[in-house]
């Protein structure tokens, strides 16, 4: 069919453009209906804060020897960040109504917007496949407690996991992709009840903990800290709580788009992140806490405490619950990302669906064990790509709201006209890259390199502001912004067709 351009805004009736297929497709494009208000966005931060993972880190700062209270200003700084952040990224995606790999091209151009979004869906795909064998783990345990004959599955290896880790890791694994092959909005429904049931377990096990010890429970670990190491231990806390949600802070703009406006985004986070993060470190430390009056041993493994509850039912309630926990927050960090960044590829064969599909095949093929499993993988290749994460927001948040002042012309993101206003040289921007590699490499050393390993808690948080410092000088200020809405353009590249 014949290029065609798109009825869009009046106000630029003299920029209207063809939409190439080589951009677009229906999921990449602004939503028709927007449902996410308040709750949603309070549920999807339920469903993120409440995982092993998030548990381990607040229980792993009583172990460390920071006391409850200096825990709690800790993560609270930290998590202040995150929802200052996340609000930022929540307005654009709000505003403009695109996903992160088409928000990538305002600043990156709109081929070069395949760097960050590759970048993304690498770190998603293989944290995707690692959380699915961690949950997997506890259904191991579960299965082996519930019928001990399963035992000889466990004692072969296929590929480096038994027979039964593979039964439990692909139930897992299908259970996911059966959730997320709906598209979003039954993500949404799914995440609107998921969390709240986590958050119950999570106060069951405080309450039994807190009525076992009583007021035996103490708030102050026993290789406690003070003075300025304690004071550094908490900086370096709230640094880390910050590189924790640098991912979701370039990823919030794929649910943020369905919001339906500003309130809504604002509402949800500040319940979702100040108030319910703290809330649930706190709870976590609690039990923590507990641990070392109960056991005697500071325990930051919640399946483990699970594990000394003599009553099986509630055994298996909790590693049920704890595994579904696990699957909340990688449905939520871990799988919609990549597939918006696969669909973002070559938008005319992959859409959301099948960009999810390719995602999970591709978390198996990484064979995500041996990825676990190896410190170097996981120091070295993950945490280096991590690192790079700080850079991009840097560039973006500041093209953004900086330099454009929010005026986005949405259409132009779509089309590879070289008169489009983001199609920079050959649809690249080499500003942008001329602010994000040298910042990258920057964050990598302080992340990875032993020499720096005072500072590697704060190398997001360096390494965005010196892409964004970077940007802010060299940006060129003399382009002249267009402000479009999107909100017609599915129905318009539907009704005229595209090239």
């Amino acid at each position: 069919m014949a290029a065609e351009s798109v009825d869009v805004d009046p106000q630029v009736s003299a920029t209207h453009r063809p939409v190439s297929d080589r951009l677009y497709n229906a999921d990449l494009a602004p939503p028709q209906q927007r449902r996410w208000k308040t709750y949603s966005i309070f549920a999807l931060w339920m469903n993120d804060v409440h995982n092993i993972g998030n548990y381990t880190f607040a229980a792993g700062l009583f172990a460390i020897g920071l006391g409850a209270l200096p825990s709690f200003f800790a993560l609270l700084l930290g998590i202040l960040v995150v929802f200052w952040g996340m609000n930022l990224m929540g307005y654009m995606g709000q505003k403009t109504g695109v996903p992160f790999p088409v928000m990538s091209r305002i600043s990156f151009g709109v081929h070069g917007a395949q760097i960050p979004a590759l970048i993304r869906a690498v770190i998603a795909i293989a944290w995707y496949g690692i959380q699915t064998y961690l949950a997997s783990l506890a259904v191991v345990v579960l299965a082996l407690r519930i019928s001990p004959a399963l035992l000889p599955l466990t004692q072969d290896s296929i590929l480096g996991l038994s027979t039964l880790g593979w039964i439990c890791f692909l139930s897992l694994w299908a259970v996911q992709l059966f959730i997320l092959s709906f598209g979003m909005e039954v993500v949404r429904k799914f995440q609107d009840w998921a969390g709240p049931i986590v958050w119950l377990v999570m106060l069951g096990l405080a309450i039994w903990m807190l009525v076992l010890v009583g007021d035996r429970i103490t708030w102050t670990p026993p290789n406690a800290l003070s003075g300025p190491a304690m004071w550094w231990e908490m900086l370096g806390a709230a640094g880390l709580t910050i590189s924790t949600y640098g991912t979701l802070m370039l990823n919030f703009c794929d649910f943020s788009r369905f919001a339906p406006n500003r309130k809504s985004i604002v509402r949800g986070n500040f319940w979702g992140l100040p108030v319910n993060f703290t809330a649930f470190a706190m709870v976590s430390i609690v039990v923590t806490a507990g641990s070392l009056a109960l056991f005697g041993d500071v325990i930051t493994d919640p399946a483990k405490i699970i594990a000394k509850v003599p009553n099986t039912f509630v055994l298996v309630v909790g590693a049920l619950l704890f595994a579904f926990a696990t699957i909340g927050v990688n449905i939520v960090a871990n799988f919609v990302s990549p597939a918006y960044d696969l669909a973002n590829l070559a938008p005319k064969y992959i859409n959301f669906r099948r960009g999810g599909i390719i995602s999970a095949v591709a978390a198996v093929a990484v064979l995500p064990w041996n990825l676990y499993n190896s410190p170097a993988a996981v120091n070295y290749f993950l945490g280096g790509l991590g690192a790079l994460l700080g850079p991009l927001f840097g560039v973006i948040i500041v093209d953004y709201w900086l330099i454009r002042r929010a005026r986005i012309n949405v259409p132009d993101l779509y089309t590879t006209d070289p008169a489009g206003e983001y199609a920079y040289r050959h649809g690249v921007n080499p500003r942008a890259l001329a602010a994000f590699l040298p910042a990258a490499a920057i964050s990598m050393v302080l992340a990875l390199a032993p020499t720096f390993s005072t500072v590697s808690a704060f190398s997001w948080f360096i390494g965005a502001i010196i892409a964004g410092a970077i940007y802010l000088v060299i940006a060129d200020r003399k382009r002249q912004f267009t402000d479009v809405s999107g909100a017609h353009l599915s129905q318009a590249t539907i009704a005229s067709g595209i090239h």
